[in-house]
């Protein structure tokens, strides 16, 4: 279950399904983790301590390891984010299993945040 304000996922972008398949096999060797598969492009596990997913959406994705916050209440957060000197870099979009938007902190790092 998922817990408001709380690092829920990490993400690690790849540049193409055959890099996702790579690096899904690598820490499924590695560190034993199973993943689920949803498409080409994308994979989660629930092996890994904090969630964690491969992302290979191209031109959507991040190109660093991204931290996903869950949110009960995604409009009140992204308001949050903005009025806290927050940058909205992809606005609110659909998702299986809910909805999410990314963000940079003043610093520039960039964050996503998810709801159902």
């Amino acid at each position: 279950m998922s817990t408001h304000n709380q690092i829920d996922l990490i993400e690690f972008p790849a540049d193409s399904p055959e890099k996702l398949a790579a690096t899904t096999k690598f820490f499924s060797e590695v560190f034993n983790w199973k993943y689920k598969n949803y498409g080409d492009e994308y994979s989660d596990t629930s092996d890994s301590g904090v969630m964690s997913g491969v992302n290979a959406t191209g031109s959507e994705g991040s190109k660093m390891p991204l931290a996903v916050i869950y949110s009960s209440d995604l409009d009140a957060t992204k308001e949050k984010v903005t009025k806290a000197g927050g940058k909205v870099t992809a606005d609110t979009y659909p998702f299986p299993g809910g909805r999410r938007f990314h963000f940079t902190d003043p610093a520039g790092n960039e964050l996503a945040v998810w709801s159902e």
